[in-house]
Parts: structure tokens; sequence; C-alpha cells
């Protein structure tokens, strides 16, 4: 339990197009704004097959709150700083983290439910037991699929589902980490496997 989810916000930075994780459905999904035609943008989602294997910039994992509503807001820190304080009602526990598909580019994920927080949680243990051996390096997480997730209520037992992932290896720095900083309205193609080079650490000889 390392992460200590429980002053400042985030200067945050460009956006990166996202990935999220149904913890009803058990769906990993990223998410695609292409061009409507009329000058708008519509959300494109693609759902992720599993199993799958990632570069996850564990090191530079940020927590804190977050809120979708009215619009996005995070208040985050990067793990051992002092948690912020909860800005409002509306806003969740959260962590935010880089992460790099082979066909979907570099995304980022920050999931708020707790389930998933918890399987974030001992995926950051794994890593932080490796680190030191990896110096220099980025955990390759494989996804293998899904696990149910049990949890007793006063209404009774509720299923949720998490990803089932574990570290499978280690890799240098991939480039799209220091270059793929474009922001999320950047024009997007409709959806289709990101290039070669976006993707550059993924080769599957590296695995």
């Amino acid at each position: 339990m390392g992460l200590g989810i429980n002053t400042e916000p985030s200067t945050g930075g460009k956006f990166l197009p996202v990935v999220k994780f149904d913890a009803k459905a058990g769906d990993m999904i990223v998410v695609n704004r292409e061009p409507a035609g009329d000058g708008t943008w519509d959300k494109a989602e693609v759902e992720v097959a599993l199993p799958t294997k990632v570069v996850m910039d564990l090191a530079n994992i940020e927590i804190g709150w977050i809120t979708f509503t009215p619009s996005y807001s995070a208040h985050l820190v990067k793990v051992g700083e002092r948690m912020p304080m909860k800005p409002s009602d509306e806003h969740k526990q959260a962590i935010r983290v880089k992460v790099l598909f082979k066909d979907h580019g570099l995304r980022e994920f920050t999931p708020t439910s707790k389930t998933v927080l918890r399987a974030v949680d001992t995926l950051h243990d794994q890593f932080t037991e490796q680190a030191a051996a990896n110096p220099g390096k980025m955990p390759v997480v494989n996804i293998e699929g899904t696990e149910t997730v049990k949890i007793q209520t006063p209404q009774g037992e509720l299923r949720f589902k998490v990803p089932k992932w574990s570290i499978a290896g280690w890799v240098d720095p991939p480039a799209a980490f220091s270059e793929g900083n474009a922001p999320a309205q950047a024009p997007a193609p409709a959806p289709k496997p990101a290039p070669k080079a976006v993707a550059q650490g993924l080769d599957d000889a590296e695995f």
C-alpha cells in the first residue's frame, strides 16, 4: 500500500488522450477525438483487446483528487508529497499515470474506482520492489485480462472487475514519454494502430 491514497494542485501541462477502465463491465477503453466535419469534435471509444502489454510510467505516478463534473479538474501531487485537500464534494480520490500502448500510443490513465485504485496500488508495490534492480528502466506491464472483486456492503455483495496485471520486464524509456505531450485536442484520424515510431520500445522482441 505504498501510494498513500488517503499542497498544491499539480501544474498539469498538455493533456494526453485517455485510457479508462470500466470496473463494472471489465472493459479497458481508449478514447479518441475525431473531427465531426462541422468544426466540432466527436469522441470515439475503442475497446483495448486483452491480453496486452504496456509500458507504464510508475516512477512518476501522481495521486490526489479528480472530477469530471462539470469539467475536468485535477489536484495531484507526486507520490511521497503531502496529499492535497479535497477541493469539492465532486472530487474523488484518483491517480494519474502515463501508459504506452503499442497499438494506441501514449495515454493518460486516471481511475477513480476504489477497486481499480487498489489494483494500481498493488502494481506500484511490485514496481517499488523491483525498481532498484532496474535503474534507468521502465516497467513493462502484462495485462492478462480481468479478475472479479467481491465487496460486501450493507445492501449485499457487489461485484466489480479490475485489471489482472503484473510487471513482466523492464525496458529503456521509450521516446514517446518525452515526445508524446501533444494536446488531446489535436486532430486525430479514425481509430487504427498508432504509427510504429509512436510506440517505440514496444516491439515484441523486447519482451
